[in-house]
Formats: C-alpha cells, sequence, structure tokens
C-alpha cells in the first residue's frame, strides 16, 4: 500500500468526505437510440460526490455542492477522471476462477471436464476462503462492486464467500448449489439434506449487512422434482429471497431436459411448474427460447443474465437481445466466469455489442453503460441501493480512468462528446481503466502504477 491509498483509508474514520470529478450516472433508461432519453443521464463536467457513513448525502456540480459541505470534509481531487456508480455483475461463479481459459468445450463437456472437478475442491474450507479473497479482490480490480454469485454445493463455499463480503461491507447476492443428481458423489446433495443446508445458509446470512441469498438450483438437469419444488417451497415461505438457475444455454442440454422432464412441454415449464419463476428470479442465458417462452418470463417479471462472453467461448449461440426487449422482458448483464472470459464488465460490454453486431442489433454505450449500473440494480431488485448516485443510496462507486493505456489516450483525444469516450472506453478498456473502486463508502482497490 502506498502513502497516497494509506491516507484515503486513514479517511474512513472521518465524518464525511467528497470527490471531485467528471461523473456520469442514469435516472432513466436511455433506450437503444444514438441519443439518450431526455432525463435520462445525469453528467456533471465538474462534478462533486459526497458521503459519510457509507451513504451518499450529495450529488452535482462541485460549484454548486461546495457550499453545502461540513466543515471537517475531506476532498480528493479526481477532475481529470470519470466516476460512475460500481459496475454489477447479475450471474457469476466464483469457484471457477482457476479454471478460466480451459480449453474450449461445449456446455455439459465443459461441466464434467473442468467445472465438477474443479467445484469439488470446495469442500475444504481453507480453499473455499482462500478462492472467495481470491474473486473479491478481482471483481474490485475490475469495478464490479456487486454481483449475483453461484458458491458451490459445499455449505463452506457459502460460509467463505459471504464471511469475505462482510469484512469488506460489500452488497452481494450468493447461494449454495443445489444439484441432487448427474454429478460427482463429492458435489451431490441428498434431495432434502441441501434444502436444510439452504435454510440454514438463508438464517445466518440473509439479509445481514448488505448481504442477500439466491436460492441457487444448478440447472434443470442436476435436480429432481423433489428438489426443485422444495426450492420452489423456500421462495414461497420468504418473498426476499433471490431465485438463481440456468436456462436454455445450450442445444444438447435442451434435449437432455427433455428426456428427463417429459411431463413439461419446455424447459421453462420444468421450473414454472415448481416456482421457481418470478420477478427475483434470474435465468442464466436463455439463448434458445421461442416468444411464448419470452413472454412467459416477461409476464411473471423474471429475468435474463445476457452472458455474451461466455457464449461465444462455448459456443452456445447468439441472444437475441431485440426480441427479449420487445416483448418486454427484464435483461441484465453478467460475465458468467470461469466460461466467461474476463470478469471485467467492460469485457462483457465488448462481447455484448459483437453478439449484436452479428444480429443487426449493435448495443450502444448508453445502453450498455446504463445496463451495467441501474438497469442491473433493477432487474435485481437492488435498485434502493445501488446503481445510481442519489442522496441516501450506497457509496457504490468506481474512478475511472479514460486515459488508461498509451492507445486509449490517444483515441480519447480524437473524442469530440462524452458518447464517443464512453463507446471508445467500452471496446478499448480493460483492468487498467479502473483507477479505484470504493464500496460501501470504503476504497476497496486503487491501482498500483
Amino acid at each position: 500500500m502506498n502513502e497516497e491509498q494509506g491516507q484515503y483509508l486513514k479517511q474512513e474514520q472521518e465524518h464525511a468526505w467528497l470527490i471531485r470529478a467528471r461523473i456520469l450516472s442514469f435516472d432513466a433508461d436511455p433506450g437503444d437510440g444514438d441519443t439518450p432519453r431526455d432525463g435520462s443521464v445525469v453528467y456533471h463536467q465538474d462534478g462533486a460526490l459526497w458521503w459519510a457513513d457509507g451513504r451518499i448525502q450529495g450529488i452535482g456540480d462541485y460549484r454548486d455542492l461546495a457550499p453545502q459541505l461540513p466543515a471537517d470534509v475531506s476532498v480528493i481531487d479526481q477532475r481529470d477522471k470519470l466516476i460512475m456508480p460500481g459496475f454489477i455483475d447479475s450471474h457469476v461463479h466464483y469457484v471457477q476462477l482457476d479454471i478460466m481459459a480451459s480449453y474450449g468445450r461445449q456446455l455439459l463437456d465443459w461441466l464434467n471436464d473442468y467445472t465438477f472437478p474443479e467445484e469439488c475442491r470446495f469442500a475444504q474450507r481453507a480453499h473455499a476462503d482462500n478462492m472467495a479473497e481470491a474473486f473479491l479482490k478481482e471483481l474490485m480490480r475490475v469495478g464490479t462492486t456487486s454481483a449475483q454469485v453461484f458458491c458451490s454445493s459445499h455449505p463452506n463455499s457459502v460460509d467463505a464467500f459471504f464471511s469475505a463480503s462482510q469484512r469488506r461491507g460489500l452488497c452481494m447476492l450468493a447461494g449454495k448449489v443445489l444439484m441432487d443428481r448427474h454429478a460427482p458423489a463429492a458435489l451431490t446433495d441428498q434431495t432434502l439434506g441441501g434444502i436444510r443446508d439452504t435454510e440454514r445458509l438463508i438464517s445466518d446470512w440473509h439479509g445481514t449487512d448488505r448481504l442477500g441469498y439466491s436460492v441457487t438450483p444448478r440447472f434443470a438437469p442436476t435436480s429432481t422434482r423433489a428438489q426443485l419444488d422444495a426450492a420452489g417451497g423456500l421462495l414461497r415461505n420468504d418473498g426476499s429471497l433471490w431465485l438463481q438457475t440456468h436456462l436454455s444455454e445450450n442445444l444438447g442440454e435442451l434435449d437432455w431436459v427433455a428426456e428427463l422432464f417429459p411431463e413439461s412441454r419446455d424447459y421453462l415449464e420444468v421450473y414454472e411448474q415448481s416456482g421457481l419463476v418470478g420477478p427475483r428470479s434470474t435465468f442464466a442465458h436463455g439463448i434458445h427460447l421461442d416468444d411464448g417462452m419470452r413472454k412467459r418470463l416477461a409476464d411473471r417479471s423474471a429475468n435474463i443474465a445476457f452472458c455474451p462472453s461466455s457464449n461465444l467461448f462455448l459456443g452456445s449461440g447468439l441472444f437475441d437481445r431485440r426480441a427479449a426487449q420487445d416483448i418486454g422482458l427484464n435483461l441484465t448483464l453478467a460475465s458468467d466466469i470461469g466460461a466467461g472470459t474476463d470478469l471485467s464488465g467492460l469485457a462483457t460490454l465488448k462481447a455484448g455489442y459483437q453478439v449484436g453486431q452479428l444480429l443487426g442489433q449493435p448495443l450502444t454505450a448508453w445502453s450498455g453503460f446504463h445496463a451495467l449500473t441501474r438497469g442491473n440494480a433493477i432487474s435485481l431488485s437492488l435498485d434502493d441501493r445501488i446503481g445510481r448516485f442519489a442522496p441516501g443510496m450506497d457509496a457504490d462507486f468506481v474512478v475511472i480512468d479514460l486515459s488508461a493505456s498509451p492507445l486509449m489516450a490517444r483515441r480519447m483525444a480524437r473524442c469530440e462528446s462524452l458518447a464517443e469516450e464512453l463507446f471508445t472506453l467500452m471496446m478499448l478498456g480493460d483492468d487498467r481503466a479502473i483507477f479505484e473502486t470504493w464500496a460501501g463508502g470504503r476504497l476497496q482497490h486503487r491501482r498500483q502504477d
């Protein structure tokens, strides 16, 4: 830790502080047009973000906010940087960090060859603790302050993840994977034993500080109907819980689900019949859906997590974002790792743009950064706490260096608008662009130059 970072950390004990920089946030969906909708973008060229005790006290132009500041406020001058709300990842497997960039297999082979052997290691609490710390360090390094996280099927993995998140004061959702069949013995639950473990974890962690519990059946093929029904019972008993699982990622997966659940007309109905589809439910991927399935998801206000880098890496298919939006289906953006190729939200936006280009539906920078912040917060029912800047919101934000690399600096010098700068960041940005990451009003990461 350098001397300047030490001074920042010392300031956590002070009453209030402010950062002066360019500031960007969203108060509404900007839409898919080249020009954002009126009132959707909040931008201050010389802005100020003021917070105390982990919550935002004020935001605005520096000259307007400065006279309102308490005498003891600490001021950080970052006028050459851009601040946005912390990035949010709606679907990610922390237990797969060490198998990123494993040679390409399609989904089912990839699970058997890489994922299941790796997740067996999380039976050991020491390993889970080590990996939780490593994963959160990586998230902070790329500017992701909140995520919805798959752990392994071991309760140890959840305790380790929530403990590490709590120490950092992070807003995180996570859950123990439920699977009682079609996996190695070291990973499979007894049908109701996994539910009892989940109930204990909910009791210990759900609603503690900034943490929330997501009930987590891995996907339909690895759970019996009895386990899926029991998971649905947990959701009915506590409407504040979240649900995360996978849906229609791979064509081979669809065929397997049809064999395992012949009584269900399609993959989605497997989950519907167990009461797993609702406004706090996130279904990862959703590539191979028809309009009827999209409409049923939209009618229940459920969410699809679009994971473009993972979909490209595994060759799963191209997600039709326009079809989902036209029918009113809620969408989120996610990294997915380990099948995803990067934890960075900037990399997710870049891959999302590339997928969209192949389908004639390019992702604008306005739409992309809205999705990565306020949009993901709304879909995860966290928008009362994170995703935008307003008094009373949690002080989660990222400080971005738009000239982080020589190439970015050259390209930024040619930009003539904020829209051009954001698109350049989306295409050329990486972890070097994340100068600082703050969550809960605490400095979590500072780039070491």
